[in-house]
């Protein structure tokens, strides 16, 4: 991750309703979870996946290309995509996204293969896993 120069976080556009990113930033700038092997130079964006069944994403997978292109040095290599643990975990919001297959299939699609399962992970939502409540994946 020490050769990533951008990261970005895609969130569940239903969560995102619900939820301001606060946790998944947090640990963003504090290199926790599993933003902890990145260096303090990389920069940030997060946007949402567009909503079920996450086929926007492609535009905005789109826009940010042409805007990497055309405003700075960074290429598809430099950049990891994160799919919000809102996204791919069993947690308070609501289950695994459903359509997290066809999310990630659109993203290596558009070039970008660096894609990475999570964000924050909720010490909460650990244990109700560990306890058989939620889901594990």
């Amino acid at each position: 991750m020490m050769d990533k120069k951008y990261v970005v976080i895609i969130q569940c556009d239903l969560t995102h309703n619900r939820c301001s990113g606060f946790a998944c930033t947090h640990s963003f700038y504090k290199r926790t979870d599993k933003f902890k092997n990145y260096n303090e130079d990389v920069q940030y964006i997060s946007f949402t996946c567009g909503g079920c069944c996450g086929k926007g994403v492609s535009s905005k997978i789109e826009h940010l290309m042409k805007k990497l292109k055309n405003n700075t040095d960074i290429d598809k290599e430099e950049v990891s995509i994160h799919l919000s643990s809102c996204m791919t975990t069993d947690n308070y919001h609501a289950d695994r996204c459903p359509h997290l297959d066809y999310i990630k299939y659109i993203i290596e699609k558009k070039g970008f293969n660096n894609i990475v399962e999570g964000s924050y992970i909720s010490k909460t939502s650990t244990q109700l896993r560990g306890e058989g409540i939620y889901n594990t994946y």
